[in-house]
């Protein structure tokens, strides 16, 4: 096999034509589409060559005369000229699919079509469209143009158990997740590249709607369970999906088994030139080999384009329907005032309760033209990250001045309350260890707040994102005082009594001094002193959840000190909660580090680029960390206690007794892990797993 596609090669193709004229008995296939190659086809070829793939590329002239029905030859997408009559040997309507000569180019035909990848009959789907068949015999490189040519396929790619390749699979299978099951009994295979075209389309912006199912690599515990079929997705050349798995997207979606399910993508791309190309592309990942050698290319069900906006009728048309329009205009005039004056009141309602909320001094009221100007439109790329309910964006103000701004998610459904909590909690208090809350916006729903921007991001990512800061031991310690000042603020000095019940690395953020600083008030309680505890659902992120509160949903200060002591074991490391990359004993860190300080190896547990530390400071950190992740509420420290043993006001204890819910764990994993019963996981996992849950 002679392959060099994608590979940008340009000029004259003579080398391959000398190449191509004189071998014999090389292998039959040539692979050399997509690349710059220029002139034209060679005169003869040799006999043992029975599939070429010149497609996309920039060659010119005629057809040559050895194209015959025994040698598959893909031309798509050159400068050729095409004689329907001398070139009938080729399979017709190569000239739509010519870069100078495509069909209906200026002349739009439709504003629509839909294809049955690899039916041999119309389908009507249950919106009542029909998809077109698609049963062409394609191989390892061809073409298929539909009669009359509205649209196209074209495939390069050789499966390697078989001579020709099997392009159409089937499955008789009910699939999950759609009304349009039929759509899915077949779908078109490609080993390499598959490419669908749309012709003579008018003008504008259309909705494309791909449709896939996996049935090749069942959800069965046999070998076909660790097939993986990965592939890109383009429209128009621009790539819209990198590594794409229908089985992961259908796993994402929530659907329980991820073979024989549904997968809908749709996207809007602009069609100019009346044509629409979409390309699916093997990348080189996923399976090679398994079931079958090359069952790992793109496979796609059904497909199909609609433009948005539909052109006008005739005039007599219009004419028509104005007059229709106003007979029932008077009719529905009434009705409609009604209801968009009671949406209207409804709106205003909802805006003003807010408005009454957030009515505080020193919080600013933003439109929601300027933030958007402020993040060019909330451009990707001043993303600085997605929570639980919303993204965050770099944004740079009228004044010059930089701040985060947080976009709430439109799917968030209890979202709303948590913009609220988090505008009543932050503009209730001010620390130099709490992220500052400038201003929010209203308008439309999306509600955005306003932060101060923390130069050098969030805590976990300085310690285990790939852009690592240089934290020495001195920073890592103030890093820990900063976070343990802002919770006795919260705790004990502020107005009101705040548990933020979120602590956790990503919740904390570091400014251009890398002065910490806690942010995300969503799941913040306000806490009333009289009460010993407060009963609520469980919210938060396992792995850094108190014993109390996630078993029986007991909620204090006390569950934050929990928290503190799990990141600030995080920070001692340089390592997160948990790491599914170590070795057993070592994956759980409050396992671990309880394992070294009772074998009386403590500083063992700092982090091995922590080069140079106070031993003393360390060991005291670690003991205070050990006496806040204690099972019992009782027996973790206060936060303003925690600031005075760090600052060294009071003195940390010697010895601190190992948790309850650590040593059930290590007697239940002794030995193997295989013994562990689920009831015994399950008692201690909510503290020691680190999944997360955001609970809302």
């Amino acid at each position: 096999m002679f392959c060099i596609p994608f590979n940008a090669y340009f000029g004259g193709i003579m080398n391959f034509i000398v190449y191509l004229a004189n071998c014999s008995t090389c292998i039959p296939i040539r692979f050399l589409g997509n690349n710059s190659l220029t002139g034209g086809l060679p005169s003869s070829i040799g006999p043992s060559i029975k599939y070429l793939d010149f497609s996309y590329n920039y060659l010119s002239g005629n057809l040559p005369s050895w194209a015959s029905h025994n040698l598959q030859l893909n031309l798509v997408a050159n400068y050729f000229v095409i004689n329907k009559s001398k070139d009938s040997v080729l399979p017709a309507g190569l000239e739509c699919l010519q870069r100078n000569t495509s069909c209906f180019l200026g002349s739009p035909q439709s504003s629509s079509f839909t294809v049955d990848c690899g039916s041999s009959r119309s389908v009507f789907a249950s919106d009542n469209s029909m998809y077109q068949p698609d049963d062409a015999n394609l191989g390892v490189a061809s073409y298929y143009i539909s009669s009359p040519p509205r649209w196209g396929v074209s495939n390069v790619g050789r499966f390697m158990d078989t001579s020709n390749g099997s392009y159409i699979v089937n499955s008789s299978r009910r699939f999950q997740n759609t009304l349009d099951s039929k759509l899915f009994q077949t779908a078109r295979m490609s080993a390499s590249t598959l490419r669908y075209y749309g012709f003579g389309l008018e003008n504008g912006d259309y909705t494309v709607t791909l449709q896939f199912g996996e049935f090749d690599f069942e959800d069965l515990q046999t070998w076909k369970s660790v097939g993986r079929r990965v592939f890109d997705i383009y429209l128009q050349g621009e790539r819209k999906e990198q590594n794409f798995n229908i089985k992961k997207a259908a796993k994402e979606a929530g659907e329980a088994s991820t073979s024989y399910t549904a997968v809908k993508k749709q996207y809007t791309v602009p069609v100019t030139k009346n044509i629409l190309e979409i390309h699916l592309f093997w990348a080189g990942k996923g399976t090679c080999c398994i079931p079958n050698q090359g069952d790992y290319g793109p496979t796609i069900s059904a497909l199909s384009a609609t433009l948005n906006t539909k052109k006008k009728g005739n005039k007599i048309g219009v004419i028509i329907g104005v007059v229709i329009g106003a007979t029932v205009l008077g009719l529905a005039i009434l009705a409609t005032l009604c209801v968009w004056r009671h949406k209207r009141r409804k709106v205003s309602l909802e805006q003003q309760e807010l408005y009454n909320i957030v009515r505080i001094p020193n919080v600013f009221c933003y439109t929601y033209g300027e933030l958007r100007t402020a993040t060019e439109n909330f451009s990707s790329a001043n993303l600085l990250g997605e929570g639980g309910y919303g993204s965050v964006y770099k944004g740079k103000l009228v004044d010059g001045s930089v701040v985060a701004i947080k976009q709430l998610s439109e799917t968030s459904r209890q979202g709303k309350k948590e913009f609220v909590a988090e505008i009543e909690t932050i503009s209730r208090v001010q620390h130099r260890n709490l992220v500052k809350l400038f201003g929010f916006c209203l308008e439309g729903n999306k509600p955005l707040l306003v932060y101060e921007y923390m130069e050098s991001g969030s805590l976990d990512k300085a310690l285990f994102g790939n852009g690592r800061l240089n934290l020495n031991w001195s920073t890592r310690y103030k890093i820990c005082l900063g976070i343990a000042r802002g919770l006795a603020y919260l705790h004990e000095e502020s107005s009101i009594r705040i548990v933020h019940r979120d602590i956790k690395a990503s919740n904390v953020l570091l400014d251009a001094t890398l002065n910490p600083k806690i942010s995300d008030f969503g799941l913040a309680k306000l806490y009333d002193d009289k009460k010993t505890h407060v009963s609520t659902k469980v919210a938060g992120t396992f792995g850094y959840l108190s014993p109390e509160y996630a078993m029986r949903g007991h909620m204090t200060e006390k569950v934050d000190i929990f928290a503190f002591g799990v990141v600030m074991l995080e920070i001692i490391a340089g390592r997160p909660n948990y790491d599914g990359k170590l070795d057993q004993d070592m994956a759980y860190l409050l396992e671990w580090v309880w394992q070294l300080y009772e074998e009386d190896h403590p500083l063992d547990i700092a982090d091995p680029k922590l080069t140079e530390f106070d031993s003393v400071e360390l060991l005291r950190a670690i003991r205070i960390a050990l006496l806040c992740i204690q099972s019992s509420p009782r027996q973790r420290p206060s936060m303003s206690r925690v600031v005075s043993m760090l600052t060294g006001d009071s003195e940390a204890p010697e010895a601190v007794s190992k948790p309850s819910y650590v040593a059930e764990w290590q007697s239940n994993t002794e030995g193997t892990s295989s013994s562990v019963s689920t009831a015994e996981a399950v008692s201690v996992a909510p503290f020691l797993n680190p999944v997360v849950d955001d609970g809302r």
